[in-house]
């Protein structure tokens, strides 16, 4: 066990999702885990996944919502540059560190459950759309 907990990141494959969660220290790790406990719970009929050795949010083959943990910082990604330019100014507003693809939250974040939710929900209704 001390042996995951001890792994680096970018520098090991990933076996589960708790696999990768397992390599990070607790306070990064809970943040993760309760941002993807927050979607499955709303959302039933999407699921977690490893994919490019990263949790991923999905609905069937359909990329939904991702996080990664850096040295620094957390990343969430509605897996959309729509949606984040629909969110832009809001993320921005709330101090968030916005890229083109995912914006970046600190690693003790305390969990904004509505605005996961109204992105997820985002994200969705791009692809219903399609």
């Amino acid at each position: 066990m001390e042996i995951v907990k001890n792994r680096r990141m970018g520098s090991n494959n990933f076996s589960s999702v708790e696999d990768y969660l397992l390599s990070l220290n607790s306070t990064k790790a809970n943040t993760l885990r309760e941002v993807i406990d927050v979607i499955l719970r709303s959302f039933s009929d999407l699921e977690v996944k490893l994919a490019w050795n990263v949790p991923q949010i999905h609905r069937g083959d359909k990329y939904i919502f991702g996080v990664s943990a850096l040295k620094n910082h957390l990343a969430l990604a509605p897996w959309s540059t729509q949606v984040m330019e629909a969110f832009n100014t809001k993320l921005e507003d709330g101090g968030y560190v916005v890229k083109k693809n995912l914006f970046q939250i600190p690693v003790d974040w305390e969990i904004d459950r509505a605005l996961i939710i109204e992105l997820v929900e985002a994200r969705l209704a791009e692809l219903d759309e399609q």
